[in-house]
């Protein structure tokens, strides 16, 4: 980059040669136009929209589900409160795949959801996914 000096009726005047430094802007425009297509982000998985079925229900799949009275079932087996923990470890005793679902109903406090949740991840369910009926209707 140079500096020219121009003597002129107004006195000295001095003026910045740009030329260089638009050589160097055109080198970083074209760097960041050529990098980003380089570059591998995260993989995300995007939900898909459901086709109005309900889920599949297999027999490896385990849905635990809270009634609007508190009555907790293991697909569709009601169980009593105290007992739920001590049974679904039963139920993951013999499983390799340890997925399970929880759908409760509306009227619920989340506090009662909680305590199930936890009971469920404490006897070995891993992951937990939550299932709405709500969702499934408005679909």
């Amino acid at each position: 980059m140079g500096i020219g000096v121009i003597a002129g009726r107004r006195g000295i005047a001095s003026d910045v040669n740009v030329v260089p430094l638009i050589d160097i802007l055109l080198v970083l425009l074209v760097s960041f136009m050529i990098i980003p297509h380089r570059q591998k982000g995260l993989d995300a998985v995007i939900p898909q929209q459901s086709d109005g079925k309900g889920p599949d229900v297999s027999p490896e799949t385990i849905i635990v589900h809270i009634a609007s009275n508190g009555l907790v079932r293991i697909n569709q087996s009601g169980v009593p409160f105290d007992q739920f923990s001590a049974r679904l470890q039963q139920v993951f005793d013999g499983r390799s795949e340890r997925v399970a679902f929880l759908q409760a109903d509306r009227s619920l406090e989340f506090q009662a959801v909680a305590q199930v949740l936890d009971l469920m991840h404490s006897a070995g369910a891993s992951p937990i996914g939550l299932l709405s009926s709500e969702l499934e209707k408005n679909r």
